[in-house]
């Protein structure tokens, strides 16, 4: 370690289960982030002060100022100028360490672009915003053996699970099913706290820094779970799961990677408009349009709802459990917008 970087980490090696071999390591470590929103840029700017020597920055969306009370990579500046989240991420990175090798990719994370997109790291770091998303990190990592942290936000609440194939439970061992398309609240319905993203981000990292440092000593089959408004913290013993493991972890079964569930997504011939079919049962008309109320006007009947969520973006979600976004041809743009709004 040169003396420049031997002071820049002086406080972190002092820490006698990091040290100056476990800090050589962090240098040497490779990770992935999928998303740079709440999460992913609290976990990326932690990672970046630890000195991680390589993060790969996948993002598929650009910043809002609703995004600016929480998503600490961002200013205002940023929302102006319209820049990929995944690019601005990295141009505020490099001003905070340049000796961590950014590779920004604005690249929408789907099982078709897994492969492309996963490998060649040490460690995956969850910061989605969609089960889907997640289920398809699941099973990359245990089809590849390569650790990954789960994280999630919403309101006041969070929770992270670290997962390392073959020896802990993974996330289908703890969500055996997805949940029913549009079923849970998402930020944009229900809100988050930016100190929420703060604490579940910083545990996220926290735990990918013990991974890459070598000390895996009862890391994983640990759900961490907190209700920051309410004061509350626990940690659920997973162990139970893992004994008996799942067909994914344990069978190699892997629908979500080989296209056999998940969303289908298709243009519609002649209009600026993209459907989005989800796997599985239909979704609840009432319960979507009851959250949908509170962030725009709906109409509704008994086929369908209609809301217009953005300005020229109307989402129609019909009770087979599609989704039709109107006013744009872009399929990232609209599985962004479904995942936001729906979930």
């Amino acid at each position: 370690m040169d003396p420049f970087d031997a002071e820049r980490y002086s406080r972190q090696v002092r820490f006698p289960p990091l040290g100056p071999e476990g800090q050589a390591k962090l240098s040497a470590g490779r990770v992935a982030v999928v998303g740079c929103g709440a999460l992913g840029s609290v976990v990326t700017l932690a990672l970046a002060r630890a000195g991680i020597g390589y993060l790969r920055l996948i993002d598929r969306d650009v910043p809002e100022i609703s995004n600016l009370p929480r998503q600490v990579l961002f200013d205002d500046a940023d929302v102006r100028a319209g820049l990929p989240k995944s690019v601005a991420a990295a141009r505020q990175l490099e001003r905070v360490h340049s000796g961590t090798v950014l590779e920004p990719l604005v690249a929408d994370l789907t099982a078709a672009t897994s492969d492309r997109l996963l490998s060649g790291v040490d460690l995956v770091v969850d910061g989605s915003d969609s089960f889907e998303t997640r289920f398809i990190i699941n099973e990359f990592s245990c089809s590849r053996g390569i650790p990954w942290v789960h994280g999630g936000a919403i309101g006041a609440e969070g929770r992270v699970l670290t997962i390392l194939p073959g020896r802990t439970a993974c996330l289908r061992c703890l969500i055996p099913d997805p949940p029913a398309f549009g079923a849970l609240p998402t930020c944009e319905t229900a809100g988050v706290l930016g100190t929420a993203a703060l604490v579940v981000g910083a545990v996220e990292a926290n735990e990918a820094i013990r991974l890459l440092a070598g000390d895996r000593v009862g890391l994983g089959n640990r759900l961490f779970v907190c209700d920051l408004w309410a004061g509350q913290w626990r940690t659920i013993d997973l162990g139970p799961l893992a004994v008996e493991g799942c067909p994914t972890c344990r069978g190699g079964d892997f629908p979500w990677l080989e296209g056999r569930t998940g969303c289908q997504v298709a243009r519609i011939c002649g209009r600026d408009a993209v459907q989005i079919a989800s796997a599985g049962a239909g979704v609840d008309l009432d319960r979507l349009g009851r959250r949908l109320a509170e962030v725009a006007t709906v109409t509704t009947n008994a086929w369908m709802l209609r809301a217009e969520v953005e300005p020229g973006i109307v989402l129609s979600v019909f009770a087979d459990g599609r989704s039709l976004v109107a006013g744009t041809r872009d399929e990232t743009r609209a599985r962004a917008i479904v995942a936001r709004y729906v979930g």
